[in-house]
């Protein structure tokens, strides 16, 4: 079987981010499969020549049956720059695409919940009103297309809660493809999930210019339909 490449989408002295497969772990865990860290370490490793270990800094994390951008810094300095970005809300905009069932009404809405996370079923429950130990989750949907038996929402999110997309979109009867933990009735065949991280907007925390980067959608014939549906709207 041949290895999957890794893509690399932005690249320079301070960041580095990668398009993210479906079943690729962020960090290491008690799967002990290599994460993908490990991986893009390797490559600037090999690239750059460098002895010894690289510095590697992990600034965000997307879920294991998630795809899409997810960017790394590469010095202990741009690492706690990208740290404090995170942290205020406003100041990094990550956009998703979700291929989901059912057609939303309205269709673009700001949702606003309170996630509680349970650790044992490694899931979050969104709720109307603030629970004990919740956290208050936030995100814009908006409806591009469809086709015949699914629907192509883009999110913003406002906030960066566990599971926060499939959890706040589950409670009001909104399934992503093949997310079985959230409500599909069906998984992929390759165990991930139709939520693609499609785009994150900054200002380089060093070189201050604005930084967008986009991630092409999986070569999967349902992502292929939506990519090209959404670039003639």
């Amino acid at each position: 079987m041949q290895e999957k490449k890794l893509l690399i989408l932005f690249e320079d002295n301070h960041l580095i981010a990668i398009n993210k497969r479906c079943g690729d772990i962020v960090q290491g865990d008690k799967t002990g499969n290599s994460p993908i860290s490990e991986e893009v370490k390797t490559y600037l490793k090999e690239k750059y020549h460098k002895p010894g270990n690289v510095f590697l800094g992990v600034t965000h994390r997307l879920d294991r049956p998630t795809s899409g951008v997810l960017l790394f810094a590469r010095t202990s300095k741009s690492l706690s720059r990208m740290n404090e970005l995170f942290k205020n809300e406003g100041e990094i905009r990550k956009t998703y695409w979700a291929v989901v069932d059912v057609k939303p009404d309205p269709v673009e809405a700001t949702l606003e919940h309170w996630l509680v996370r349970n650790e044992k079923q490694n899931k979050s429950f969104a709720y109307r009103q603030e629970q004990k130990e919740s956290k208050k989750a936030s995100l814009t949907y908006r409806y591009i297309a469809s086709s015949d038996r699914f629907h192509l929402l883009e999110i913003e999110l406002h906030t960066g809660r566990h599971h926060q997309i499939r959890a706040q979109l589950a409670t009001i009867g909104i399934h992503i493809k093949g997310d079985l933990k959230y409500g599909f009735p069906r998984s992929n065949k390759d165990g991930g999930i139709h939520l693609h991280a499609r785009t994150i907007r900054f200002v380089h925390p060093v070189t201050l210019e604005q930084v967008i980067i986009t991630a092409p959608v999986p070569n999967d014939p349902v992502w292929q339909f939506f990519e090209k549906s959404a670039s003639v709207k």
